[in-house]
């Protein structure tokens, strides 16, 4: 079955609350089985007009995989944060 990956485009309005979504949502990410392959870092826009402000990369194993893990509770409630 072919990995799925979650790709994330992030402005940080709050460092405070961002911190606490970071210390929160590693583990619930592991918990469905996700990879973090990117999250934030250098970046440059080789063509096109993209700009994201932040980017995150994230694999799973499957698209349910990932959808479980986005649908949860526990991740819905990181994403409040």
């Amino acid at each position: 079955m072919p990995a799925a990956y979650l790709i994330v485009e992030s402005s940080i309005s709050d460092p405070q609350k961002f911190k606490a979504y970071m210390d929160a949502a590693p583990p619930i990410v592991r918990q469905f089985a996700g990879e973090y392959l990117v999250r934030g870092g250098r970046m440059e826009v080789l063509e096109g007009d993209w700009a994201p402000p932040r980017l995150t990369v994230l694999r799973y194993p499957s698209f349910e995989a990932a959808k479980r893990l986005y649908d949860s509770p526990e991740y819905c409630a990181a994403r409040e944060l």
